[in-house]
């Protein structure tokens, strides 16, 4: 049996399931609205042996990475064709949430003009402050965004720390915390995402994370995704209580070389597994430049989430495509 049709075969038992269970929930006769005699029908409530299914997919849990084209400069090789933009990269995909950074100051506020194609997803999460060359801080511009922008839901700080000699962020724990408190109360309430990378992780930044409502995970160069599982447990131990996502790069991003395939397999397989276990709220792919380019990391996640995308969390794991 194929691995489709056992999930097939897995949601018929259940929904069937469902389906007798409400059939023995039905009043009797003489008890129905309208017949003679019949009582006033109490306030319906679900029995308790009614299975209570998530129908979480893997692909609500997916986000990409965006950013500029005009920005991009490819460091990994000469590749044929023409970076994506977020909203292609996102249909490309399949992935309906997206994390939008500024890029060298690039664009600058208002940003409805790169806001407004992305209006069909979701959930957009934009850059309060953008990579490590930016220097403005958009929290101002972000709080605006959200009035016009249903879908923006968060701000996010990029290349946030940094060992420094008076402290190891761009913001000192003061400023995070109220910027925070500015997200949660403006027009909508908004949470407040952060990048942390694997190299980061001996700053003492505890308190940093612990002033967030997402972090978001990485691995600058590649060489390091063997010990995925070690550095994860690492971060786990320095914030325990905020939830975290996992961050795949489809490139060697510090060593500006491709990704290996099969390093590809390992970070998405690793987070699919986290996913299910509830030790992570979700994955992101950096990014929609380099999609559109040939690059076989690209294709193989593609496949990959095709494949993963419309499972429900709590399923148990599929393979994933050679």
């Amino acid at each position: 049996m194929s691995t489709s049709t056992s999930y097939s075969a897995v949601l018929v038992v259940l929904l069937s399931l469902a389906v007798v269970a409400a059939a023995f929930a039905a009043p009797p006769e003489d008890a129905l609205p309208g017949r003679a005699g019949s009582a006033a029908m109490p306030a319906a409530t679900e029995p308790s042996f009614v299975p209570q299914i998530d129908w979480t997919t893997v692909r609500d849990k997916l986000w990409l990475f965006g950013m500029p084209v005009k920005q991009f400069q490819c460091k990994c090789g000469d590749y044929e064709g023409r970076p994506m933009t977020t909203f292609e990269a996102a249909c490309h995909f399949g992935i309906y949430n997206v994390l939008f950074v500024v890029q060298d100051d690039v664009p600058e506020p208002p940003f409805d003009d790169y806001a407004k194609p992305l209006m069909p997803l979701k959930r957009v999460v934009w850059s309060i402050l953008g990579d490590s060359r930016c220097t403005r801080n958009d929290l101002d511009a972000v709080l605006d965004l959200s009035t016009r922008f249903p879908n923006v839901t968060g701000g996010i700080m990029d290349d946030f720390f940094k060992k420094r000699e008076d402290r190891v962020a761009r913001f000192s724990l003061e400023e995070v915390e109220h910027m925070r408190e500015r997200l949660r109360s403006g027009p909508r309430k908004l949470d407040l995402w952060v990048v942390i990378y694997e190299h980061q992780l001996d700053l003492p930044v505890g308190d940093y994370l612990a002033s967030c409502d997402a972090i978001t995970f990485w691995h600058w160069w590649a060489d390091k995704l063997p010990k995925l599982e070690e550095n994860f447990a690492r971060l786990e131990a320095l914030a325990p209580d905020t939830p975290k996502l996992l961050g795949c790069y489809f490139t060697d991003y510090g060593g500006g070389k491709p990704m290996p395939v099969e390093l590809m397999k390992h970070q998405c397989e690793l987070g699919l597994k986290w996913l299910h276990e509830g030790r992570i709220e979700g994955m992101i792919f950096l990014g929609n430049p380099h999609c559109g380019l040939g690059m076989a990391s690209v294709e193989w996640t593609r496949r990959w989430i095709a494949k993963v995308g419309d499972v429900p969390v709590w399923l148990a794991l599929p393979p994933a495509p050679r």
